[in-house]
């Protein structure tokens, strides 16, 4: 017996099938009804009427007994098919103009004061048709029933979209205020890029990933389980662990990913530390013996292009220490987003712990370590224990004194810090 959701399928009415004088015929017949049961409307029609026209076949009679059609319905199959289905819509089962007339027919002047109403309340664009609306349908259906208009809200959803107004959620497109040196600095970025990596100079992207509250709180995103897991209801930072400040370091010629994370303040002497350390580990197992180092960063934050406790510590601790060349190229304002380190590490980290609660800093570590690429991306993740204060100033002699050379393109942007004396052993 087949499912409440499959067609009926209809007991033949003949002799044979009645009296079961036949198996054989009555086998026969139950396959045809089977087979008409999977069919719609007019295909039965056109298939029966096709058997009536054979010598031998059974008449109309007979095979409306056996189908259960009417034999006028069999009779104008096979004349539709006689005509070449001429005039028949290929995309419905009957032709139109059959059913109650839409709700705007029965009650002309629905639409119009529809319109009217939607109308303080439209905004969109003035160039184009797109346009959207600031109210729901039923406040649209209350005000309707107000001019006594009986209307459901899929008819006012219909009508509406008649009208070109769709559901639209806000598109960020518009990039805002642009410096006129923007082209220029990612054109200048590039060039940098191009002239370390040709020497064999490291060039890293670096940045400061969005904090994270550390305790049993909701993570955005999906995973496939069977349970989903209970988090709390509330995210109330005095029930965290702590926060989670993960400053990533993106090394672009080994596609590899180096991400510290912190607990303190997201300070510059944090980024330059974790600078340092990745001079102390990563540069020395894949970049021995080089001269240079370029970074990518973003215009604010931690490594900010105005900061001066950004540009002292990588004096202090990068270059001397190390005695390398050290070029800072800065993305212009809102360009954060085509920093390397953003699409091709960060965006892949959310991915790896999407839905899943960082409940302790050992799992926000775990879920780094697990972010991988089809393309080869490797990610190591340490803790970073230190205190860092906010607040720390850097005064003009401190200043005068580094060793730095702003370039001649998009100086506020762009500079590199030579080492001023011998350099301690890295």
């Amino acid at each position: 017996m087949g499912s409440e959701s499959e067609p009926a399928v209809h007991q033949c009415g003949c002799d044979s099938c009645r009296t079961g004088t036949d198996p054989a015929t009555a086998r026969h017949h139950r396959q045809l009804n089977l087979f008409l049961s999977r069919l719609n409307e007019p295909q039965r029609r056109w298939y029966v009427g096709t058997l009536s026209q054979k010598p031998g076949n059974p008449s109309d009679r007979q095979l409306s007994l056996i189908t259960g059609l009417d034999e006028k319905t069999i009779r104008r199959g096979r004349q539709e098919l006689a005509d070449g289905l001429a005039g028949l819509p290929y995309d419905r089962q009957r032709r139109t103009g059959g059913g109650r007339p839409p709700a705007e027919e029965q009650d002309a002047g629905l639409e119009t004061d529809l319109l009217d109403i939607v109308s303080p309340n439209t905004a969109g664009d003035p160039m184009s048709s797109r346009k959207w609306l600031n109210c729901r349908l039923v406040d649209i259906q209350e005000r309707l029933a107000e001019r006594d208009h009986k209307v459901s809200p899929p008819v006012i959803s219909r009508l509406l979209k008649k009208h070109d107004y769709h559901l639209r959620a806000n598109v960020k497109e518009r990039e805002g205020k642009q410096h006129p040196d923007r082209d220029r600095q990612f054109e200048y970025i590039r060039e940098q890029e191009v002239k370390h990596q040709a020497a064999g100079q490291p060039v890293i992207s670096v940045d400061t990933k969005k904090k994270e509250l550390v305790g049993n709180f909701k993570n955005p995103g999906r995973i496939w389980c069977q349970m989903p897991e209970e988090v709390d209801t509330h995210d109330f930072p005095s029930d965290a662990i702590g926060h989670a400040v993960p400053y990533g370091i993106y090394d672009q010629q080994n596609n590899r990913g180096t991400v510290y994370v912190g607990q303190s303040a997201d300070t510059p002497a944090f980024a330059v530390d974790n600078i340092v350390r990745w001079c102390q580990t990563e540069r020395l197992e894949y970049y021995p013996n080089t001269t240079q180092l370029m970074i990518k960063a973003d215009c604010g934050g931690s490594n900010s292009c105005r900061s001066r406790v950004w540009k002292r510590d990588l004096q202090e601790k990068v270059a001397d220490q190390f005695g390398l060349t050290v070029t800072v190229c800065h993305y212009p304002s809102g360009a954060s987003k085509w920093n390397s380190i953003e699409h091709r590490l960060f965006s892949e980290i959310s991915k790896t712990w999407a839905g899943c609660p960082l409940r302790s800093f050992d799992d926000v570590l775990h879920y780094i370590r697990e972010t991988k690429t089809q393309t080869g991306l490797t990610v190591q993740a340490y803790l970073v224990t230190e205190t860092y204060e906010t607040g720390i100033k850097v005064s003009d002699k401190e200043m005068d004194a580094l060793n730095i050379e702003y370039h001649d393109v998009c100086p506020q942007w762009n500079y590199t810090i030579r080492p001023q004396s011998t350099p301690s052993p890295a």
